[in-house]
């Protein structure tokens, strides 16, 4: 049988697979997250961290004084249960130098300690926050972007739908969009591609809330009208790509303006991984968001 994985995807995964544990315990996921190395980002002239009413941030600004610029608003990976600020640093520097952005990185909680609705309330408070701080930033709060990888899309997206008048665009890395998990790639990829379908099922069990409802789970929102423009990227090889799929189909019949990008030979989490599609994928989302 043929691997839909590229060679060096293949091996990648192989070995990120090996060092990662299965499901069930926190502290051992948070343990391998802490233990894997990872390259630093670029330099950006000015970064730090800040409070945003109770919610840990991180303000990345590539040109101080600047102004007029995007705002986005960043919500890490990590199934709702681990990573955070450090862990995402590398590619909130690659968006702000790429971009000219400000990014504020968020740090929302973590379940299984503080689950659902805590995780999507603290990227509400950090959404509102950042954007009565747009001019002191430099930034225009009209050119706000929420933008989130894995469960961090998850967070936007649903950030999107409770605040779509505060948000000029939604960026979406391959995200978890409905508890059902009930499609064909999840069913394709659900073992051999690092992130499987019992990780993600134990993920949604940590996060609880009903998964029927659409701040859960996005794709079940009745109505996706007037949501703004998005970019949906997402992985070939992977459990969740067939839910963004389904939820770019759903906004472009609801006339929003949505792209999507999806990048073959690669598996969940290939952003943060040195393979040619997470330079290709930066790259993408610098010029999307600049637009």
């Amino acid at each position: 049988m043929s691997d839909s994985l590229s060679p060096a995807a293949r091996r990648l995964c192989d070995l990120m697979t090996a060092a990662f544990p299965g499901p069930g315990d926190p502290d051992a996921l948070r343990a391998a997250v802490a233990a894997g190395g990872r390259a630093p980002g670029p330099a950006v002239a000015d970064v730090h961290d800040d409070d945003a009413c109770g919610v840990p941030v991180r303000v990345y600004d590539p040109d101080p004084g600047a102004s007029g610029r995007p705002l986005v608003v960043h919500f890490h990976g990590g199934g709702w249960v681990m990573c955070g600020l450090d862990t995402h640093d590398a590619g909130c520097r690659r968006l702000a130098a790429a971009s000219g952005a400000v990014v504020v990185s968020v740090d929302y909680r973590l379940a299984p300690e503080h689950p659902w609705p805590a995780a999507p309330d603290d990227a509400l408070t950090a959404l509102l926050w950042a954007r009565s701080r747009a001019a002191a930033l430099g930034c225009d709060p009209d050119r706000t972007i929420v933008a989130g990888d894995s469960s961090g899309g998850t967070l936007a997206a649903v950030t999107a739908l409770r605040a779509a008048e505060l948000v000029a665009g939604q960026m979406l890395f391959y995200p978890p969009l409905d508890a059902a998990m009930d499609t064909r790639s999840a069913e394709t990829y659900a073992r051999g591609y690092f992130h499987t379908a019992a990780h993600m099922a134990w993920y949604w069990d940590q996060y609880g809330g009903d998964p029927a409802h659409p701040h859960v789970s996005p794709l079940r929102a009745p109505d996706l009208t007037g949501l703004p423009r998005t970019l949906i990227v997402l992985a070939d090889c992977d459990v969740l790509r067939d839910e963004g799929l389904a939820y770019a189909r759903r906004l472009g019949e609801a006339g929003v303006d949505c792209g999507v990008q999806l990048y073959p030979g690669v598996f969940h989490g290939f952003l943060g991984s040195p393979l040619p599609a997470a330079d290709a994928a930066y790259a993408a989302a610098a010029a999307w968001i600049r637009g």
